[in-house]
């Protein structure tokens, strides 16, 4: 079955708009886990407008021997305050899963991945030492990527495909050419040897189109739709709906 990971940046947002603990993200993160998801997801930046390293510091004692920890981020960003960089936070807490997405500094949200043919051999030591400390290395990439064998050469063991625009499209209508392009690049990825992740504006209404149509996935990594959805059903419902449709 596809694990479902729930990114809890939405959570940090709320609470740092006023200040203080609540919504307490400890509390969210309890909360999915025993409504049945797989990981948990979170993307500290440095300008700390939501996850902070604390949170990540304390969600893996929480997360630790019960479900997956995936933490995303720059890899180049450099240290700056309280944030000590990815590197730094992944030695300290040793998730499951490290996520590198090339976000640029105040990008609101991730909304491109890797060039792999360029980008790989800057990666290289980087995806070295995140697997010396026992951490899967996930990329984040475009629909219609090319690379994948490099990617494979430096000790990449999965993609995240960017499904915005297949959200995107499925919204105005017709996602078919989105979706086929996911297709693709997740059976290209596959035959190279990577696992396949996905994430960017899944909800529910266009997941189960996106899984049925991608053997094999192994993650889908989902936090501002669920988020939002659960303003109006509850967190733990909306989970346990994600859960189903992933079955």
């Amino acid at each position: 079955m596809t694990l479902l990971s729930v990114n809890l940046n939405k959570i940090a947002v709320l609470r740092n708009s006023r200040g203080g603990t609540e919504p307490d993200i400890l509390r969210a993160a309890q909360t999915c886990i025993e409504a049945g998801c797989g990981g948990i997801t979170v993307h500290p930046r440095p300008d700390l407008r939501h996850v902070r390293p604390d949170d990540v510091r304390v969600l893996a004692t929480l997360l630790r021997g019960r479900v997956e920890y995936n933490i995303e981020g720059n890899p180049f960003a450099a240290p700056r305050g309280a944030y000590p960089g990815l590197l730094a936070l992944a030695r300290e807490v040793r998730p499951t899963q490290v996520t590198l997405v090339p976000d640029s500094e105040g990008q609101i949200t991730s909304d491109h991945g890797f060039d792999l043919t360029a980008d790989c051999e800057r990666l290289r030591p980087l995806v070295a030492e995140l697997r010396e400390l026992g951490c899967r290395v996930s990329l984040f990439v475009d629909a219609g990527a090319q690379g994948f064998e490099q990617a494979v050469a430096i000790g990449v063991e999965r993609i995240e495909i960017y499904t915005g625009p297949y959200a995107e499209a499925f919204a105005e209508g017709d996602a078919r050419d989105a979706l086929a392009a996911c297709v693709d690049t997740a059976r290209r990825a596959q035959q190279a040897g990577l696992a396949v992740n996905a994430g960017h504006d899944l909800n529910q209404a266009n997941l189960g189109g996106f899984k049925a149509a991608i053997p094999g996935l192994a993650e889908v990594s989902i936090g501002h739709a669920l988020i939002g959805e659960a303003l109006y059903d509850g967190l733990a419902p909306t989970v346990r709906r994600y859960m189903q449709i992933l079955r």
